[in-house]
């Protein structure tokens, strides 16, 4: 016990419990705005790949680095307008749509890598966004800026979501579309909205991870992310606060779990197969998760079509 203490309390456990979080903070906000106006949006781990693939393919061909963030978000949008058109549009299934967004997308970023590189084995790299030493704070200074424009993002969201006018008409939009409509609202005009700007944030949260946690493009880098924020958007009964918290608690353990990898002796002097060490982050994600979810209030409206005029 005293050697996972010991793990827990040193600096640089801190900061990758930010790091591995990051990612998971933007991808999450971005579920929670489009499942806030009724759309689930599966199709989140394409949309991560795909904004991984085109922010570092962007400054490798020479933009500055909040350039490759800047056409990471605008990838993620135009899938997500894509999405929004299949489902809001045409009214057809979220589940599918969604999955079929990853699909493609993940496709097309391996073909288009394969296009603009078919002679390379190993990734070229960029210089990544460098850690902000100069903050205060020693976990914060291990970070770069992308992590600070996260966690900036969650009160920023929840502001937007609680105390404004476009706010409460996203939330009425998710809950009653019938009611926002006779209220002279555009439920199409709002979705799709919301659904660009959550898609958005997904490209942002893969951008992270070729920008600033690594510096070169992998395939599968993504690893499952995508799965982890919808999950963290349930545990969070969609609020942003709790968003953040989930995140952190993911990342908690996915960085002890590694950590406890790397003990010499492993953990108490028992030597135990990677594999447990490897699910601790998912088995406790699961348990919290069925905690939470039996006290979830879930938008009334989400995963099912409005036709303007229905009642």
């Amino acid at each position: 016990m005293s050697e996972v203490l010991a793990l827990v309390l040193a600096e640089p456990f801190w900061v990758a419990v930010l790091r591995i979080a990051t990612p998971l903070i933007l991808g999450t906000l971005g579920v929670l705005l489009c499942e806030r106006a009724g759309v689930l949006n599966l199709g989140i781990e394409g949309i991560m790949v795909a904004g991984a693939f085109a922010g570092w393919l962007a400054v490798y061909q020479g933009l500055p680095l909040w350039g490759g963030v800047a056409v990471a978000a605008a990838v993620g949008a135009l899938f997500g307008l894509l999405h929004a058109l299949l489902t809001v549009t045409l009214s057809l299934s979220q589940h599918v749509s969604g999955l079929g967004i990853t699909l493609l997308a993940t496709s097309l970023a391996s073909f288009a890598y394969r296009v603009s590189f078919p002679k390379v084995d190993t990734p070229p790299t960029i210089e990544p966004f460098a850690p902000m030493a100069w903050l205060p704070l020693p976990a914060l200074g291990g970070q770069t800026a992308l992590t600070l424009l996260a966690l900036a993002l969650v009160p920023a969201v929840g502001w937007v979501l609680y105390r404004t006018p476009l706010g409460l008409a996203l939330r009425m939009v998710g809950e009653n579309p019938a009611a926002a409509e006779g209220q002279g609202l555009s439920v199409a005009g709002l979705r799709y909205g919301a659904i660009a700007a959550g898609s958005a944030l997904m490209g942002v949260a893969g951008a992270f991870l070729t920008l600033s946690a690594f510096n070169a493009f992998y395939f599968n880098m993504v690893n499952g992310r995508g799965w982890v924020c919808v999950a963290l958007v349930v545990f969070a009964s969609w609020r942003p606060g709790k968003a953040l918290l989930g995140a952190l608690l993911f990342a908690f353990f996915d960085a002890l779990q590694l950590r406890l990898q790397q003990a010499d002796g492993g953990l108490a002097g028992i030597e135990l197969p990677y594999q447990l060490y490897l699910m601790l982050p998912y088995a406790m994600a699961i348990v919290a998760l069925v905690v939470m979810a039996r006290r979830a209030a879930y938008p009334q409206a989400l995963m099912k079509p409005y036709r303007k005029g229905e009642r």
